[in-house]
């Protein structure tokens, strides 16, 4: 049996933030998330490519919502660590495509690793990331 795509859900509830940047989930599940994010002049740095902060930020959302949905009841996460590679421009006008698979699932720490793909289909930046899992009482 196929895994639901929430994808529809995540569009609608997705964090402030990342639907100010203008992130579309295409495809969420557990162990895969993907989502789409068009290149505009206001994600832009000088010259007109994608700034380095907007790419974290995505790979974050992505990271984090993998995350989430691989929580245990009760529990919440937040990211503590950070990596990106940044491999080629993306030139604005352009959508990314972002896709988050997990390095590792653990009882205290996930890790997800985010490939931010060009149209072209280059690779052009990768984002590892490491969430904690915290309970009320931690």
């Amino acid at each position: 049996m196929a895994e639901e795509n929430l994808a529809k859900t995540f569009n609608e509830y997705n964090a402030p933030f990342a639907r100010m940047m203008g992130v579309k989930m295409t495809f969420v599940a557990k162990d895969r998330i993907e989502g789409e994010l068009e290149v505009t002049n206001d994600h832009c740095t000088v010259p007109a490519t994608l700034h380095c902060g907007a790419i974290m930020a995505l790979g974050d959302n992505m990271g984090g919502i993998g995350a989430f949905l691989n929580l245990p009841e009760g529990a919440l996460t937040s990211t503590v660590e950070s990596k990106t590679n940044f491999l080629r421009p993306i030139p604005v006008g352009q959508t990314v495509k972002a896709v988050a698979t997990p390095i590792n699932i653990g009882r205290t720490l996930q890790v997800w690793k985010t490939e931010i793909f060009r149209e072209d289909g280059k690779l052009a930046a990768i984002v590892t990331q490491t969430q904690i899992v915290t309970r009320p009482n931690d």
